[in-house]
């Protein structure tokens, strides 16, 4: 998915579907119940074109055509700020633990009403994903994290902006240990105590914009506004979130 300068991209990790699994459908009622006034009752063409979904849910339960998932679904809005959502299976050999996952996309607009709305989606998406963890990202930041991660033949890798460097997903034992970090995070019971959050003599900071999920999670925000990467004031938080959070990314076991 193309993530737009005026979006927002949300991405969480969930266990594999199953066969008859619920979740996927239960995904798109919980976005449409977080994002006021959205309806994903549309899909895209081949060139682009809004396709309206009359029996949505059905399309949506009868999955993708090229396996299990959530077929892309998208609000009535413009190309500038239209909402999308998808699902798809990432293969287990680029999956931590080499245990296949469920990958849910959506992407929302940048504006006052997403930016409100950025947590509760978060936590409405992450908590009916049964997610491990999730988090939800401006455009730039997005682009750093790719150029974050560390493949073989980058040697010697110098992340940008000095951040550290983050091993690629299938180097990872545990599917429950976030990737990376983004502006916004969910993590699940299993990831808080993976990485060892919340510890009240050093997350202070982290816990007064931080709320704890129905199911034993939290999401966590690092900065009041969308992270900037040009704002120092932003870089500094992110890196000391980095520092706090060594298993993330995979920072602590690092070779």
């Amino acid at each position: 998915m193309t993530i737009t300068p005026e979006s927002l991209g949300l991405v969480a990790y969930a266990p594999a579907l199953t066969r008859g699994d619920g979740r996927p459908l239960a995904i798109v009622h919980g976005m449409e119940r977080t994002l006021p006034g959205l309806r994903l009752a549309w899909t895209l063409s081949n060139d682009g074109q809004l396709v309206p979904l009359p029996q949505r849910d059905e399309w949506v339960a009868h999955g993708r055509r090229d396996g299990p998932g959530i077929p892309l679904v998208c609000d009535g809005g413009n190309s500038s700020s239209r909402v999308t959502l998808s699902g798809w299976e990432r293969p287990a050999g680029s999956s931590p633990g080499r245990l296949g996952l469920f990958e849910v996309h959506a992407e929302m607009p940048s504006n006052a009403t997403g930016i409100a709305a950025a947590a509760a989606v978060l936590e409405g998406l992450g908590e009916c994903a049964r997610a491990f963890w999730g988090h939800v990202s401006p455009e730039g930041v997005t682009v750093t994290v790719a150029e974050q991660f560390r493949h073989p033949e980058d040697e010697p890798h110098l992340p940008p902006r000095g951040l550290p460097p983050l091993k690629l997903p299938w180097e990872r034992s545990a599917p429950e240990i976030p990737f990376h970090l983004g502006w916004l995070n969910y993590w699940s019971a299993a990831a808080a105590r993976a990485i060892g959050f919340p510890d009240p003599s050093r997350d202070a900071e982290l816990l007064s914009r931080a709320r704890r999920t129905a199911t034993g999670g939290w999401v966590v925000q690092l900065t009041e506004a969308p992270l900037e990467l040009d704002d120092p004031a932003h870089l500094d938080t992110l890196k000391r979130a980095y520092a706090r959070f060594p298993k993330i990314g995979g920072m602590e076991d690092r070779g």
